[in-house]
């Protein structure tokens, strides 16, 4: 997506909204390099209003995470793993809310690598400022 920031417009406002605590945030900022403001729900106000439940444990630590996770230790050592300090099972999602504050798109990830392509998002994006 943040290759393809300009493609949005200026009106147009991405935000990440995560439920990390705030000690956790500056090093996520800087580890991702993030170009745009994150808000922190600790209490996950808004997951809850946009409907983002929790994963099943098979789902979230399956195949794909294990995979992933042996990706991580062939490429970059075990010091590539880390401990993970947050809720594992909550689920997240991917949302454009138009000016009016009505929801345009929403897409509600079934794991944490279930995601929307930057295509349908950019396209979602430009529904609303066209």
């Amino acid at each position: 997506m943040r290759d393809r920031l300009e493609e949005l417009g200026d009106d147009t406002k991405v935000v990440l909204a995560t439920f990390t605590d705030p000690a956790n945030l500056v090093e996520y900022a800087q580890v991702n390099d993030l170009p745009f403001p994150i808000l922190i729900d600790t209490d996950r106000t808004a997951y809850r209003a946009f409907g983002l439940g929790r994963g099943s444990i098979a789902r979230i630590w399956g195949w794909k995470a294990g995979k992933r996770y042996f990706e991580l230790l062939r490429d970059e050592g075990i010091s590539g793993l880390r401990r993970p300090t947050e809720d594992t099972l909550q689920l997240g999602g991917d949302f454009v809310v138009g000016p009016d504050g009505s929801l345009v798109y929403g897409f509600w990830g079934e794991g944490p690598d279930d995601r929307p392509s930057v295509d349908d998002l950019v396209h979602a994006i430009g529904r609303v400022t066209s």
